[in-house]
């Protein structure tokens, strides 16, 4: 089986808009291994959330592969590529996207348990590590904004996705609350056997990853 995890090649995606199409991605090739961490960094506009959005599976390419775990996600249909986001990979954004209804114990385990891979003596070990365990009843409004991402990041990881994907997802946190928390994803992605692929617009958050990949004006220059 190859190491590699992730492969995107010429990738390119395009935008309509009032005044005609927007090349966004112009012939993207990427590769990610298997509990590798990479930061995809690069300015405002450059393409790095749409590149992200494609390998989540949440949009198609216009031409090129997404392989993952051997397979073409660009070829699948709707209801395959829900399985996709469903069985294999995990997204954190800025927005914490947590359900408001539910307690911290059950945001947690929400992803993990429609996927049917609900472990709790992984999910344990993930509260302990997250600094959650005292909160498990408290719903996300009684919760700091710090304590969220860490809830969004357990949410995830309690899955074991194959790729996890990951958005500035410490965009809305003050310096060292982002710096704690990027540890954390990292040290435990790297526990649930995971792959990182990371958008962020910090060099000194990008340096605590395994390389850094840049994008300037849909193409990869670095």
């Amino acid at each position: 089986m190859t190491s590699m995890l992730l492969s995107l090649s010429k990738i390119t995606k395009s935008y309509q808009t009032a005044e005609g199409p927007i090349q966004i991605l112009k012939g993207i090739d990427l590769q990610l291994a298997r509990t590798e961490s990479v930061a995809l960094t690069g300015e405002s506009g450059s393409g790095k959330s749409t590149l992200l959005h494609l390998a989540g599976g949440l949009d198609r390419p216009d031409a090129g592969t997404i392989v993952v775990n051997g397979r073409d996600i660009g070829a699948l249909d709707d209801s395959g590529r829900a399985r996709y986001r469903r069985n294999e990979v995990g997204l954190v954004f800025q927005q914490f996207n947590l359900i408001p209804s539910l307690d911290v114990a059950a945001n947690i385990s929400f992803h993990a348990k429609l996927a049917g891979r609900f472990d709790p003596d992984w999910e344990h070990e993930l509260m302990q590590q997250l600094g959650l365990s005292r909160l498990l009843a408290r719903y996300p409004e009684q919760l700091s904004g710090g304590q969220q991402q860490r809830v969004a990041i357990g949410r995830t990881l309690a899955a074991r996705p194959s790729l996890v994907l990951a958005d500035e997802p410490t965009g809305n946190l003050d310096e060292a609350t982002g710096d704690a928390v990027l540890d954390l994803m990292l040290s435990l992605s790297r526990s649930a056997g995971s792959a990182l692929l990371l958008v962020t617009h910090s060099m000194r958050l990008a340096d605590k990853l395994d390389r850094r990949v840049v994008l300037r004006g849909g193409r990869i220059v670095a």
